[in-house]
This record gives structure tokens, sequence and C-alpha cells, in this order.
């Protein structure tokens, strides 16, 4: 979890912003948002600084639900922070502050392990295989959840920046992907995994990227909506008309609105007709969010998704 300081004005450059509104992000913490903001019940694992903003963040996840019991405060290194660029379309580019920040010295031993044996799904990203001890802490919850019939669930959220290299990211974000039930890309991020083909081809999707244990594999494509692929079917679900102000935590608010509806109906990934429902749903929720700037303050509540899905159905794109 870390902040980002988002410019007051889109469409110009970090050293020309002239103003930046800070906003809480991190991708797993705006999934956890989302999910409490739907109803549904959260938790987060993670470790933040000692420091203003980290107290900051952990008030700011109490304030919408999400329980935050398993946050750390490390007393030696900063809460993270990142810098965003917003393109006059809404699409962003990150500067990130973090050599170290707390984040990334999350140990083993402070992971709550009772914390994530109460959950059904463990969400999680690639960012916490970066470096070590997070690295480890990673891993070992992971085998917590995996031993305690948790749904496994994986976004990558590709941030080239933070690793040493491309390769190094390659091999890292893949060095887990057997072990998730549910994995979660964008089309930028099918590209780069698959060697640079065609993210759109199916076949390329299907023979790369969707392994033999995998319940269901989610493609986003921002205003295109997302395709689904599972062992029994696949098909695209279409997205709304939303005037994109920010991008940042849209695919967040598209995770934490499919998970949400699958804690209810783990099965969810057998029926074609309630899968594609829930990720008309999901869509809307990534939707409403690209319309407001920042992550968390943007993460739509119940009641806004249903009333804009009821209202979007006319403007659904074919």
């Amino acid at each position: 979890m870390l902040i980002d300081f988002v410019p007051t004005v889109a469409g110009v450059s970090l050293a020309e912003a002239v103003g930046f509104k800070k906003a809480a992000g991190g991708a797993p913490a705006n999934v956890s948002v989302q999910i409490a903001r739907l109803g549904g019940s959260a938790a987060f694992i993670g470790k933040v600084g000692q420091d203003e903003f980290g107290f900051m963040l952990a008030d700011i996840l109490k304030e919408n639900n999400v329980d935050n019991s398993g946050m750390r405060f490390d007393p030696h290194a900063r809460t993270a922070l990142a810098f965003v660029t917003l393109k006059n379309d809404g699409e962003r580019e990150f500067m990130f502050y973090r050599n170290p920040s707390a984040d990334m010295l999350l140990c083993e031993n402070e992971v709550d392990g009772n914390l994530i044996k109460e959950a059904s799904i463990f969400h999680y990203g690639s960012i916490s295989l970066i470096e070590e001890p997070c690295r480890s802490a990673h891993l070992a919850a992971m085998d917590i959840a995996k031993k305690s019939g948790c749904i496994l669930s994986y976004d990558p959220n590709l941030r080239l920046p933070l690793w040493p290299s491309a390769e190094a990211a390659r091999k890292g974000i893949m060095s887990i992907w057997n072990q998730s039930d549910i994995i979660k890309i964008n089309e930028e991020e099918t590209a780069f995994l698959t060697g640079g083909d065609d993210p759109y081809d199916d076949d390329v999707v299907a023979k790369k990227l969707f392994h033999p244990n995998l319940m269901l594999l989610l493609v986003t494509e921002g205003v295109g909506g997302c395709r689904y692929y599972t062992k029994e079917f696949k098909g695209k679900v279409a997205s709304f008309k939303a005037d994109a102000v920010d991008t940042t935590g849209a695919g967040d608010s598209f995770v934490g609105g499919i998970l949400n509806i699958l804690a209810s109906n783990p099965n969810l990934y057998k029926d074609e007709k309630q899968l594609r429902e829930a990720l008309l749903f999901a869509n809307v929720c990534g939707g409403i969010t690209v319309t407001k700037r920042g992550a968390i303050p943007a993460l739509p509540y119940k009641e806004a998704v249903l009333q804009t899905l009821s209202k979007s159905l006319n403007s659904i794109q074919p």
C-alpha cells in the first residue's frame, strides 16, 4: 500500500505539474477497499512506514471497513510514494520513491497466518516478489492460503520501472503463475508475458497463459471490456462508455467486483451465464473508477454500480 500523488491538471509532465493531490493506493489495498465498498468482507496484509503517511493509510482502510490488523509499521523505512503523470486520455505513468520503502521489508514472521486462514480468497500482485524479505513473506502467505483451501487470485500489475530488467519482471511474474487459481491481466501484460505476441489472439492466450490448474483467466481491455477463459468455454463481455479522467485503480476495481461475487459463489467460473453477468458488473465497477482521480477515492459503492449498470445497458458497446 502506498500514496499516489496525482497531478491536479492532466496532460502535463511531472516537471510541468503545478500541484498534486495525494490519494491512497497500491493494487491489493485498492482491491480490498473495493470489496468492502460492495458489501464484502476484506482484510489487508502489508507494511508501511511508522510515519504520518503510514498511519493515514491504516486509517483509510479502517474507515472503509477493511480489517487492517495485518498491517505492520516499520520505524526505519518510509511509506512508499508514487508520483503519477496523467495523460489527456486518463492513462498514466509512474515515478516511484521506494529505496527501500517499508512495503519491501515485510518479513515472513510478520505475516498474520490466522487472518489468511479466515479468508475464502487470497489476492496478490507481483511487486511484492521483486525484493527480499518481502518475496519470502509473499510465498509463505501463498502457502498458508493454499493449505487453508483459499482460492488464489493473481493480478501481476506490471510496473516495469520497479524491476531490475524486463527479463527479471517476466521471470518473476511467471514464477508463481501455475500456482494461481484465478489470473487477471490486461492487453499490455498479455503482450509482455507472451514475448510480444498478439494480445487479442485467443489461441496465443490459451496456449501460452492458460495453465492446467487454472479456474479462470481474465484479460481486460479497458473500454473494450474483458475476455474470459476457462477449461470449458471462453468469450468476451463488453464495457460501457465512460469519460476517462484517471485510469488508476480501474483494474483493481474490476478485480474487486468479480472477487466479491466469487466469494459468495465459488463455482461461478463453471456457469457461463452467471460469469458473464458478474463480469459485466465488474466492468461497470472499473468504468466508474476512471471517471475520478486517484485509486481508492474513485472506487464505487454497490448502489452506484447497480444504478450505473441499469442506466448504461443502452450504451453497451458491441
